[in-house]
């Protein structure tokens, strides 16, 4: 039987490219070089499959959030595997798909005032990379952030518009993290749960305990509002409550001071968002942090926060830990008041477009200041600022310190709009559980900086894709009723 012309054109050229990989691996004497018309034979396949099974990948992605882990491929670039390579698969067959169909996608996600001014964000981000000190590095973070954009905040308008899936994406990510916390705990038993060891214990999935207790505790949110789902079941009820249980236990002995207060915080914005004040809290929030800002600022009241540099140490005893965070002799915060000074006078170098878009690491020395500095102030791990709005303030200008806090601001304000709109019981808890997660990364990187992460940031973002859905569910109920 004769092969259709374009296959037998498809085999010659394998044929022709594996002798030339026989040949390039002897002269080169590197095996790895005869995967290469392997790849050429199966890379049409593969994309065939995901193209037409573009769904399943999307909830793989959910399903390695917990479990994918940092690797350096140079000392600056680093990539989360296995999620972020399938982000960009995601990102460049969705963008592909959108060419070819582009009635496919839902107009609402389109039109919607989220999503514009999320574009808005997204644009200013390319402007400022114009301008960056290191462009190169801006660029890779525009297209990170496009990468997180599509997957998390698009996508969800396709697949999480009905109750099963949205009940779906809980167990992909209970799950998961479920293991991830169980593991945790028995490493962390063998060392009788000390404060010292827990960041060695989250290898590979974390990288240290403030990670780790940031994802936890919003987690724990979708875990408690499944719980107050499913009331009729009460096997599932049963293994929620205990899921439950142990992920307390677990955010304890995490000694993620943060994550605790974001807890705290999500559970006053679910209130808050009941009695309908999400409107009065953001002023109060915006307020005092101007009025902070402004009495900080003069007369040089910051430098009464100046540590002392020999005084301030690292405890391995969570009390003595927590003593010194009082006594602001904690190393944590004190280096996080040497990094925010140098980070503040960097924005009022720079106040309309920033440094550039990761740049934060590679200028802010010469902006630190010498009474605020600490022993760990050397920065091996190359951390940034330790505050996300003050790291989009230096590194993107005042535009895209009020672009991102404008969207942040206003997807909370919607969420209360949706909630008290909906009659669905169900998507009403979706709504308000979303709020909560949103308050607490709020929280969270007020004192970190974990947007851009694949943890967090995926969660940022897919609250986003979500809000947008349940507005498309409001909008479905009022269509129902006329």
């Amino acid at each position: 039987m004769q092969l259709p012309i374009r296959h037998s054109r498809f085999f010659i050229t394998a044929s022709l490219l594996f002798v030339a990989a026989i040949i390039a691996s002897v002269i080169w004497h590197d095996s790895k070089l005869l995967l290469i018309p392997f790849g050429y034979l199966l890379l049409p396949y593969l994309f065939q499959f995901l193209i037409h099974h573009t769904e399943k990948l999307f909830w793989l992605l959910l399903a390695l959030l917990p479990l994918s882990t940092e690797i350096n491929i140079t000392s600056s670039l680093g990539l989360d595997f296995p999620d972020e390579p399938i982000m960009m698969i995601l990102t460049g067959l969705v963008l592909l798909r959108w060419w070819h169909q582009p009635n496919d996608f839902p107009q609402t996600v389109w039109r919607h005032p989220l999503f514009l001014l999320l574009m808005f964000h997204v644009l200013w981000i390319g402007i400022t990379s114009i301008y960056s000190e290191q462009p190169l590095l801006s660029i890779k973070f525009l297209l990170a952030k496009v990468w997180y954009i599509i997957p998390f905040v698009i996508l969800p308008a396709l697949w999480l518009n009905s109750i099963r899936n949205m009940e779906k994406l809980t167990l992909y990510l209970l799950i998961p993290m479920g293991g991830v916390v169980l593991i945790t705990l028995l490493r962390h038993a063998m060392s009788g749960f000390s404060f010292a060891s827990i960041n060695r214990h989250l290898f590979p999935f974390f990288r240290n305990h403030v990670n780790y207790g940031a994802m936890l505790v919003c987690l724990l949110a979708v875990a408690y509002a499944a719980y107050q789902h499913i009331k009729q079941n009460k096997r599932y009820r049963k293994w929620l409550q205990i899921m439950l249980t142990i992920g307390i236990v677990a955010l304890i002995f995490s000694y993620s001071r943060g994550a605790w207060i974001a807890l705290l915080g999500g559970l006053v914005t679910v209130l808050i968002i009941k009695k309908k004040m999400i409107g009065s809290l953001i002023i109060t929030a915006l307020l005092t942090i101007l009025i902070s800002t402004v009495w900080l600022s003069t007369d040089q009241r910051y430098f009464r926060f100046a540590p002392d540099h020999d005084r301030t140490i690292f405890h391995t005893d969570f009390s003595q830990h927590m003593s010194a965070t009082i006594a602001l002799k904690d190393v944590s915060n004190a280096e996080r008041f040497y990094r925010w000074v140098a980070g503040a006078r960097m924005f009022a170098e720079r106040p309309l477009t920033g440094f550039g878009p990761s740049t934060f690491y590679s200028n802010y020395r010469p902006y630190t200041v010498k009474r605020f500095e600490t022993w760990v102030s050397n920065n091996p791990e190359h951390s940034t600022v330790h505050n996300y709005f003050l790291l989009t303030a230096l590194e993107q200008g005042l535009i895209g310190l009020l672009i991102f806090c404008s969207l942040y601001f206003l997807i909370l304000w919607r969420i209360q709009k949706v909630y008290h709109q909906l009659h669905s019981y169900f998507f009403r808890t979706v709504a308000l559980t979303t709020g909560a997660i949103l308050a607490m990364i709020g929280i969270i990187n007020f004192m970190s900086d974990m947007i851009e992460t694949d943890k967090i940031g995926s969660l940022f973002w897919l609250c986003l894709g979500i809000v947008i859905v349940l507005e498309g569910k409001l909008q479905e109920e009022k269509e129902s009723l006329v």
